[in-house]
C-alpha cells in the first residue's frame, strides 16, 4: 500500500453560466459568504470560494469561450466540475499518478489561486473525475 498523499479535500469546484446569481442563491439558501474571490486569466475563469468547514465550495465561470470551463457548460451545462485534493507536496503526488501510469493534464505543477500550486489529473484515469491536487 502507498502513502497517503491525499491530506483532505481542498474544494469542491461547480461549473455555472452567472456567478452573481450563483453565490446569491448559496448566501440566501445556506448563509454561506465568499471567503475568496480571483480571476484567473491562465485557466480563464473566475471563482467565488465559499468555506464550509476546512474546505470550500468553489463556485467557476468562464471569462472566455476557449477555456476548460467554457467547453464544459457548453458540453455538459452546469454542475460539478472537479474536486480538489489537498497535499503537502504537489510534484509528489502528481509523480505518483504519473507513476502509476496515469494521464496527467498538467506535466508539472504551476501556480494556482490563493497563492496554491496546482495539478490536474485527467479524468480517464481517476474513473470519470477530474481531480486537482492543491498545496497550499
Amino acid at each position: 500500500m502507498s502513502a497517503l498523499l491525499l491530506t483532505e479535500i481542498d474544494h469542491v469546484a461547480i461549473a455555472v453560466n452567472d456567478l452573481e446569481a450563483a453565490i446569491a442563491w448559496y448566501q440566501e439558501v445556506f448563509g454561506a459568504t465568499v471567503d475568496h474571490r480571483e480571476r484567473v486569466d491562465s485557466d480563464g475563469v473566475e471563482e467565488a470560494l465559499l468555506k464550509v468547514a476546512d474546505s470550500y465550495v468553489q463556485l467557476l465561470t468562464p471569462t472566455r469561450d476557449d477555456s476548460p470551463v467554457a467547453k464544459y457548460l457548453a458540453n455538459k451545462g452546469e454542475g460539478l466540475h472537479h474536486i480538489g485534493y489537498r497535499v503537502d507536496d504537489c510534484a509528489v503526488a502528481l509523480q505518483a499518478v504519473k507513476d502509476a501510469g496515469g494521464r496527467v493534464i498538467d506535466d508539472a505543477p504551476r501556480p494556482g489561486s490563493r497563492g496554491t500550486t496546482v495539478a490536474f489529473v485527467h479524468p480517464k484515469t481517476s474513473f470519470g473525475t477530474l481531480i486537482e491536487l492543491v498545496q497550499e
